[in-house]
C-alpha cells in the first residue's frame, strides 16, 4: 500500500474500520516532527519519548471517541495535543529551563521547506541554528512558545494562533517582539550569524 499519497482523514477512517496498519502509518508519518518539537521542549530524550507515546494514546482514544473532526489538520490537533502535554509537565513539575550551547546537539531543522537548500546552505543554516536556539530559551515564555512551533514545530500562526488560544494577530506580535529580542541578543554578543531570520 502506497502510504504517501494517502490523507490522513484516509488513514483515519481505516483506522475505525478496525485496522490497526493505518494507526501505525499515521504514526510513522508524524513521529518525528513531534517527537522533535517536544526534544527541544524538554530537553531529555526519555521524557520527550514518553510524552510522544502518551500524545499518541490521547490522540488514539479521542478518535475512538468520535472527539476528532475531519475539519481540522491532523497534524496540527496532534501538535496541539503534544504542546499541551509539555506545558502541562512544567506545570506539574514547576520547572525552569536553564539551558546552555552544549547540552543538546542541534540535528534539528530537518523541515521540508529547507530540504532543497545546498549542502553548504543547510550547514550554515544549521550552525545559525545552533546559536540562535540557545538564545530562544532567553525570550518571555509567550515570545518562547511562538518561535518554537512557528520553526521547530513548522506550525502556520492560524495553527499556532489556535494551539496557543490567541489571535493570530497576537501571535504575529509575538513572533515580532521574539526576533526584535532575538536580534538584540545576537547584537549584544557579537554573534557573526550569516543568515536572516525569516518568518
Amino acid at each position: 500500500m502506497n502510504t504517501t499519497s494517502r490523507s490522513d482523514c484516509e488513514f483515519l477512517s481505516d483506522f475505525i474500520a478496525g485496522n490497526n496498519s493505518a494507526l501505525e502509518a499515521l504514526y510513522k508519518r508524524y513521529e518525528r516532527k513531534v517527537y522533535t518539537y517536544v526534544l527541544l521542549m524538554v530537553r531529555k530524550p526519555q521524557l520527550a519519548e514518553d510524552i510522544l507515546q502518551e500524545t499518541f494514546i490521547k490522540a488514539i482514544k479521542s478518535v475512538k471517541e468520535g472527539k476528532y473532526s475531519e475539519t481540522n489538520r491532523f497534524g496540527s490537533w496532534l501538535m496541539r495535543i503534544a504542546h499541551n502535554m509539555v506545558i502541562d509537565h512544567f506545570r506539574q513539575n514547576k520547572q525552569y529551563r536553564v539551558i546552555s550551547n552544549n547540552d543538546f546537539p542541534m540535528d534539528i531543522f530537518s523541515t521540508p521547506r529547507f530540504a532543497e537548500a545546498t549542502v553548504e546552505q543547510r550547514l550554515v543554516y544549521e550552525r545559525v541554528l545552533y546559536e540562535v536556539r540557545a538564545l530562544i530559551d532567553f525570550l518571555p515564555e509567550e515570545q518562547r512558545e511562538v518561535v518554537m512551533l512557528r520553526f521547530y514545530g513548522d506550525l502556520s500562526f492560524k495553527e499556532i494562533a489556535e494551539i496557543t488560544n490567541v489571535s493570530i494577530n497576537t501571535a504575529l506580535g509575538r513572533m515580532r517582539y521574539a526576533l526584535i529580542n532575538l536580534r538584540k541578543m545576537v547584537k549584544e554578543k557579537n554573534l557573526n550569524l550569516e543568515f536572516e531570520m525569516a518568518w
